[in-house]
């Protein structure tokens, strides 16, 4: 089986242009999402500018921009400028703001205009539910669970994520998303999951061509890899 034959969705998650356009041109990647962080690392100085570029090189793939307001006036402005960019485009919008106060209510009035939203930074089931019911049943959106920062802190992300996929089923144009990938197995266990998209950083991407390996090869490619590194060393024991 061929990495693109699984069901789930696999996006890249990324700001450098150059970077997204290398993945977008092989064909395994079926979308892509951003964030205010990978922006800073990236070195973006003028988002709208970079968000413009990026529609103009990939304008059919969904690609996620997010808001950088925190009170929900603004990034109800936020949002509708992003949404206007282009038909592909997805807002993301934090469950909260820094307050911790929900994002339900402009969620719900967003979704319900048809703005295409990817709701992010979602970590407890009530989240995804709160989410889930904000959301309209007739637009296209995206719920960011983040599995490996659940997984982080100790917590089983597998079986959370067959709850939240369950949960997501209840609104068919919902998309369940397992971000903070943390290792190429995540894809297929949220494949298991029934999680329609996974975020894949691009140095995990990077380990495509092993999936599907005969594990027998592999075991004698990494013991030719170890010897050949062993024999340029130059050291003896005896």
């Amino acid at each position: 089986m061929k990495l693109q034959d699984l069901q789930v969705k696999i996006f890249a998650d990324g700001a450098l242009l150059e970077d997204m356009l290398a993945v977008y041109h092989k064909g395994i990647v079926r979308g892509f999402t951003t964030n205010p962080s990978l922006m800073k690392k990236a070195g973006v100085t003028d988002y709208k500018a970079f968000a413009r570029e990026v529609l103009r090189h990939i304008p059919d793939d969904p690609v996620s921009f997010e808001v950088f307001a925190d009170d929900l006036p603004t990034m109800e402005k936020e949002a509708e400028a992003l949404a206007a960019l282009g038909e592909n485009v997805y807002v993301k919008v934090p469950v909260t703001n820094t307050k911790g106060e929900s994002t339900a209510p402009l969620i719900e009035k967003l979704s319900a205009r048809g703005c295409k939203l990817n709701v992010t930074a979602i970590f407890t089931l009530e989240q995804v539910r709160t989410v889930v019911d904000a959301l309209h049943a007739d637009t296209p959106a995206i719920v960011s669970v983040f599995a490996g920062r659940i997984a982080d802190a100790g917590a089983d992300a597998v079986a959370l994520m067959r709850d939240a996929a369950k949960i997501c089923a209840a609104k068919p144009q919902v998309e369940l998303l397992w971000a903070s990938c943390r290792e190429f197995y995540n894809i297929i266990e949220a494949e298991r999951c029934g999680c329609k998209i996974i975020t894949v950083p691009n140095s995990i991407l990077d380990k495509a061509g092993n999936y599907g390996k005969d594990l027998e090869a592999y075991s004698l490619e990494t013991v030719r890899g170890f010897y050949k590194d062993a024999s340029g060393l130059g050291f003896s024991i005896l």
